[in-house]
């Protein structure tokens, strides 16, 4: 890592390149501590510059611009000029971190400094230290401003499942601290609650919130043939366009398997799950939108053990049977698995197009890749 410092308006000098345990590009912390340790003053991590020698978020050598909140010493000098990008989201700029700061000491009495915990274009994240324990202050950005409407729907349903939101002011949401772990390593019985429980609230959700984005099959379909009509169709071979375009009937047969259409987490993998002493917490609704829930439980497969795959579908089939008698969860299942790689094409090329360019290296070649994913998901379906 390599930290080009400012403070105030002018570049006070070079730091690095130094090594740090954790190898992804927008877990800061390790980032910060080093910082602090060399520096003997508080810093923030603004945004990612440039990488070398690597791709898809994690390794090689990043440089950061980081802020210094109070004069650092002696640097080695640098000529840094901290241009400005129309796209650049508030909490990579100095300024936008002091409001949010200022703006959460409104609701929480901070016993200590916030600690920087994640940025990057997809959100910034801060654990802010009180009497009561910790509270995790999380600066969201348009794209997923749907956020707070999807955790709010949801806890009307079942206020245990989401965390509670302290406040919440565009761009920003105040979080109530979920003790516990992330659930990647999630035992059968923990998986079959999360996905039982996400599948029966979004059945009891009467009517979805105003605002969020709409996803529907029809929607995608029209979204996914911009993509292959598109820059990202430039990337891929006439057999992959081809392919592709084969799969586009597969939007109409979901539509017609009955299931309703409600709050999609679009996220759904077990590193948004927080596992304590009780149920699971979903966390993480910065993807959320309106549309068939058949995605969710793709997503928490994509990415769970194969020993406890067959516990998330078995368990999201049933639920829904039982929810929606007249649906067919396992047809929809069956045919959704391309249409899932299909909507995160859609997706990442939503961040791509809404991201400062410095930023864009997280996400390059992203929609393609899911496309990718969705024809090689049908190979696998054929077998051998």
């Amino acid at each position: 890592m390599t930290a080009l410092v400012t403070f105030g308006s002018a570049c006070a000098g070079v730091v690095g390149p130094f090594g740090v345990d954790i190898p992804w590009w927008a877990e800061v912390e390790p980032v910060v501590t080093h910082l602090e340790e060399t520096l003997g003053v508080p810093v923030v991590v603004l945004r990612l510059l440039t990488v070398e020698g690597s791709d898809g978020g994690r390794d090689g050598h990043v440089t950061y611009h980081v802020e210094a909140l109070q004069a650092p010493g002696d640097l080695t000098a640098c000529e840094f000029v901290n241009d400005e990008q129309p796209l650049r989201l508030p909490w990579a700029r100095a300024s936008g971190i002091r409001e949010l700061f200022q703006w959460a000491s409104r609701y929480v009495d901070l016993t200590g400094r916030p600690a920087q915990r994640k940025t990057w274009n997809l959100a910034g994240l801060f654990r802010l230290p009180t009497a009561d324990g910790p509270v995790w202050l999380k600066a969201i950005p348009p794209f997923a401003a749907a956020e707070p409407a999807a955790i709010a729907a949801i806890a009307q349903v079942d206020p245990d499942l989401v965390p509670t939101v302290l406040a919440g002011a565009p761009g920003r949401l105040l979080l109530a601290d979920v003790p516990g772990r992330d659930c990647w390593d999630a035992p059968p019985h923990v998986v079959a609650a999360a996905v039982r429980r996400l599948a029966v609230a979004q059945a009891r959700i009467d009517k979805p919130p105003h605002g969020i984005p709409d996803r529907r099959p029809e929607r995608l379909a029209a979204a996914v043939q911009e993509l292959l009509d598109g820059p990202v169709g430039a990337e891929l071979s006439t057999e992959e366009l081809r392919a592709t375009r084969n799969l586009q009937w597969r939007w109409d047969i979901l539509a017609g398997c009955g299931l309703p259409d409600t709050v999609v987490h679009g996220d759904f993998h077990p590193g948004n799950w927080r596992c304590g002493d009780g149920q699971p917490v979903i966390l993480d609704f910065a993807d959320a939108h309106l549309g068939n829930p058949v995605l969710d439980v793709l997503r928490a497969i994509d990415y769970l053990p194969a020993d406890r795959r067959r516990t998330a579908a078995d368990t999201w089939i049933a639920t829904w049977t039982a929810a929606a008698p007249r649906s067919r969860p396992a047809e929809a299942l069956r045919i959704a698995e391309p249409l899932a790689h299909l909507a995160y094409a859609v997706r990442y090329q939503e961040f791509l197009d809404n991201i400062e360019p410095d930023e864009r290296v997280y996400h390059l070649g992203d929609p393609a890749a899911a496309i990718r994913h969705a024809l090689a998901s049908i190979r696998t379906q054929a077998g051998p």
